[in-house]
């Protein structure tokens, strides 16, 4: 029987306790902490994977499986150390890593300042073990040494690309200058595009000994796909529910991050009303106006179409491929606010 995505990743986690345990209880500390932090989610990068392999006809259905949890992991070190950069303690409605070692700090008696010291601390590290552990086991997926050595490059160029596109999301939120709405849509392809949908559609097809033709054109559906997706997530990121999306709504605009929703919105005739609520706390008054405005000013109309745009885009390739559409997975069929971000 064919090891699904779910299991392959407890697998990865399971192997990953039983090496803390042989260190000692401060490494469980930290694994379990991280395990916690993979919990949850739709799982939809190894279902990418899968979901390419299969409709190309592969017959590696174990090394697909096994890619698919290595990329969940990777997703997994990135949240955790995208927290860090963020400053988070809270990732789906439940403290993460860096809040859990917080919380713990200053239960034991610690000040603010060492909390802090050790939070982030243990967001690092747990993101760098996630980190290893993903590389290792792609390494070790049990396809050929060719094949692997495809996985790899693959997997190396989307860390590359997605560090870039954290820099430039962070280095955007500064303040230095209005971002254009090519910046801001380049960071967000480069932040999500590259390893959670070009990176496991091209794995797959990669297992499945697809030409590079199309091992290339997978790559573009998920560039495509990867910006609709981080639009919605956006989206979401202002207007979605945090008892479902496990999402703030109101970090990305006390960030000032950004997003074409704020680039647009700094285009229109509302903006001068809307600034001064970026950039600062907010309550949920300021946020309730916060979002008429960017309803009222077309601004999430505006993201909205764009996303759909992008998903209409990559289902045009799929089938130029004349691959199914559900290659692209079931959560990826609608772009509507009614879902919750992975």
């Amino acid at each position: 029987m064919a090891t699904t995505t779910d299991q392959a990743v407890r697998h990865l986690l399971d192997e990953g306790r039983a090496r803390a345990r042989r260190l000692g209880p401060d490494q469980v500390r930290l694994w379990d902490a991280l395990a916690r932090s993979a919990e949850g989610g739709k799982r939809f990068r190894p279902a990418l994977v899968v979901a390419a392999h299969d409709a190309l006809g592969g017959t590696r259905q174990e090394a697909a499986a096994a890619t698919g949890a290595a990329i969940e992991l990777l997703h997994t070190a990135l949240v955790v150390h995208d927290d860090v950069i963020d400053g988070d303690d809270v990732r789906r409605g439940r403290l993460n890593v860096s809040g859990t070692f917080r919380a713990g700090a200053r239960e034991a008696g610690a000040d603010a300042g060492g909390a802090d010291a050790l939070a982030l601390a243990a967001g690092i590290l747990a993101g760098d073990l996630a980190l290893a552990t993903a590389v290792r086991a792609v390494a070790t997926c049990g396809a050929p040494r060719d094949v692997t050595e495809r996985l790899l490059d693959l997997l190396d160029a989307a860390l590359h690309t997605t560090a870039a596109g954290e820099l430039a999301d962070v280095t955007l939120s500064l303040g230095l200058g209005a971002a254009s709405m090519a910046e801001s849509l380049g960071a967000a392809e480069r932040k999500t595009s590259a390893y959670s949908f070009a990176l496991p559609l091209q794995a797959g097809a990669v297992l499945a000994d697809a030409d590079e033709d199309t091992v290339e054109r997978l790559g573009e559906a998920g560039r495509v796909l990867g910006i609709g997706f981080q639009l919605v997530d956006d989206l979401l990121g202002v207007f979605g529910d945090p008892a479902r999306t496990g999402k703030s709504t109101t970090s990305d605009l006390r960030d000032a991050k950004q997003t074409p929703l704020l680039v647009h919105a700094r285009s229109t005739s509302q903006w001068a009303r809307l600034e001064p609520y970026v950039g600062r706390d907010l309550a949920a008054d300021d946020l309730a106006e916060a979002r008429a405005l960017l309803t009222a000013s077309g601004s999430r109309a505006f993201v909205e179409a764009l996303a759909a745009r992008h998903h209409a885009s990559a289902v045009r390739t799929v089938e130029e491929l004349d691959l199914p559409v559900d290659v692209l997975g079931p959560l990826l069929t609608s772009f509507g606010l009614d879902e919750a971000a992975a």
